[in-house]
């Protein structure tokens, strides 16, 4: 009997039929190409590409639209053209192609709206199936993701007018708003300010101090150097603050030197490190995982990629061992990690910096209660968008290059 026949026979069962073939009409995913790609600017733009929180929408002739953040209208409207005329669930084959359709490889620009294109492809497909994208990942692991306050907490109530608190005091009130730590910079100063880091290595180490006390004994922080020390004065720094037990040293040295300073600095201290807010590919920090030089990797979404490849960088985390504390990104993109990081067995935390406030042009989007991001049901994303607060400014219809090349099996390669 053919499948035909079998689920004819099977129409006057129809309880037994939805036992043994659940997915037949559930989980089928129908033709379906992309049709349209549009770019909003919303009402508040960060225009920082490490930080973009730009819009774009991918439209298809089914009717079910995805929505992306990232990127620069650009950037965008060059990755778009890969993709309409396209099968929009098909997001791995489309990512390779936008990556090697051009001349030039990706810089980190262009890998950042790559990213919000993959993205919004997640979302056509977790509505499409009517699930959540963390369920099609696998189904989460956790029951929330912790996180931690980019400006660290504020007190409530009578004090929340004061504009100038010691650093055990925020500490303190981050810890009582429920996030698992308090982050902090490397003796900060004003912008354009003088920064002599031999001597700033010692206040570094007063303030360390200061914030265990705010954390208590059983509280956790963590420090961001920014990249601000050169390889000696890491070591200094990392070494005079071991006994405050951060939770991780962030950024420790420069970018240009981390893949030749992070090994050395990792036999000479016993803080977790953790490294990579401005790198963009999992070709960047791939050598430190593997051989455990630093303890999490700052990769985000979309500088990553997108879920796509944020998901490898997973899978390579996973297999060494290593964490990933994401750096912050626009809101969207912080509900596509909740997704994502929900999956991921290993350490996971979360730089977060919308406090649980509402953002009006995104009546839907993150879950977030006392210090903790979670997931929801809601299919895709889980993120509504209100398009009469966006400012549309860009529109893609037709195709764009397509120089590539295909391998006997029907795969991409490079032309």
């Amino acid at each position: 009997m053919d499948r035909r026949s079998f689920l004819k026979s099977l129409s006057a069962a129809p309880a037994a039929a939805s036992l043994l073939c659940p997915q037949v009409t559930e989980a089928a995913l129908p033709k379906a190409k992309i049709t349209k790609v549009k770019i909003y600017k919303p009402p508040d733009l960060n225009e920082l590409f490490n930080q973009s929180n730009m819009i774009c929408t991918v439209e298809t002739d089914i009717g079910v639209t995805g929505i992306g953040e990232g990127g620069s209208k650009d950037t965008l409207e060059q990755c778009a053209g890969t993709l309409i005329g396209k099968n929009p669930f098909r997001i791995e084959a489309l990512w390779q192609e936008m990556y090697i359709a051009w001349f030039y490889p990706p810089g980190r620009e262009k890998v950042h709206a790559l990213g919000a294109m993959d993205l919004a492809l997640w979302d056509i497909k977790g509505k499409v199936l009517k699930m959540p994208v963390h369920e099609i990942l696998g189904g989460s692991v956790r029951n929330y993701c912790e996180c931690y306050a980019t400006g660290g907490g504020r007190p409530q109530g009578k004090q929340a007018g004061q504009t100038r608190m010691s650093l055990k005091d925020r500490a303190k009130a981050t810890m009582d708003a429920g996030y698992r730590a308090f982050r902090m910079g490397a003796a900060d100063v004003p912008a354009g300010g003088v920064y002599n880091t031999h001597e700033m290595v010692r206040r570094v180490a007063q303030q360390c101090k200061e914030v265990r006390e705010g954390v208590g004994e059983n509280g956790d922080w963590c420090i961001d150097f920014h990249q601000r020390f050169d390889y000696s004065d890491a070591v200094r720094a990392c070494r005079l603050i071991e006994e405050y037990e951060p939770y991780f040293v962030e950024d420790p040295v420069r970018d240009e030197h981390a893949h030749q300073d992070l090994p050395k600095l990792r036999q000479m201290t016993t803080v977790p490190l953790t490294h990579g807010e401005e790198w963009g590919q999992k070709w960047d920090f791939n050598r430190l995982v593997e051989n455990h030089d630093i303890d999490y990797i700052r990769a985000t979404i979309p500088n990553v990629g997108g879920i796509t490849e944020m998901m490898k960088a997973a899978a390579l985390c996973e297999t060494h061992a290593v964490g990933i504390i994401p750096h912050f990104t626009g809101p969207i993109s912080t509900a596509a990690l909740v997704n994502c990081l929900s999956t991921y067995s290993g350490p996971v935390i979360l730089e977060y910096n919308y406090g649980g406030r509402p953002i009006a042009h995104l009546p839907e989007c993150l879950d977030f209660k006392e210090g903790k991001a979670y997931a929801n049901d809601r299919p895709g994303l889980g993120v509504t968008a209100d398009f009469s607060k966006l400012t549309q400014i860009g529109e893609v219809t037709q195709p764009g290059r397509r120089n590539v090349y295909f391998r006997p099996d029907g795969s991409l390669t490079h032309w």
